[in-house]
């Protein structure tokens, strides 16, 4: 199951389509146990919307569940917009991990991003295990990519093409984006 619906790129579509359109979130099949009954099951609240204050906040931001018939699971889609099981979105991953793949140490780079180090570390600990599984995918499908065997180099040129969004959408074609 595509746990990303990449065709809703901003909160204020994922808003408008929850309320206006919430079937394009529906799973095709339950990624538990396959069967293709699910139905719609309330849905649950993301803090996604992370805009400076003063501006009106989107908060709570809904994200439609939905349960299998068959095994009782429930299972839910983001848009694009929103990482799952991140606190912050994916162009603020981006910025950190570019900072670290040009050679910037985790200390300035939590200094420049106001973010915790801990949280700097993660990311770049989350990448660097993934990587070799992350570019065998993404070299399959962009073999203009190259075969590179180092990974800062590999991941320097593939956010230089494509936004870390779009490129985990790409992913969660094949595999589950963690």
């Amino acid at each position: 199951m595509q746990r990303i619906v990449s065709s809703i790129t901003t909160l204020e579509q994922h808003c408008n389509a929850v309320s206006q359109t919430p079937e394009v979130y529906r799973p095709s099949a339950c990624p538990h146990c396959g069967l293709k009954v699910l139905w719609r099951h309330g849905h649950y609240y993301r803090k996604a919307d992370r805009r400076q204050h003063g501006e009106p906040s989107l908060n709570p931001v809904p994200i439609c569940r939905y349960c299998c018939s068959g095994c009782r699971h429930t299972c839910s889609r983001l848009p694009l917009c929103i990482a799952p099981r991140r606190w912050h979105d994916w162009v603020v991953q981006q910025g950190v991990l570019l900072l670290l793949l040009s050679g910037c140490s985790l200390h300035r780079c939590s200094r420049c991003t106001r973010l915790e180090r801990r949280t700097v570390r993660r990311w770049r600990d989350w990448l660097h295990a993934r990587t070799d599984t992350f570019a065998f995918f993404l070299r399959n499908r962009f073999p203009e990519w190259g075969r590179s065997a180092d990974g800062a180099l590999f991941w320097r040129a593939v956010l230089k093409q494509m936004p870390l969004a779009e490129v985990m959408a790409w992913l969660d074609r094949d595999l589950i984006v963690p």
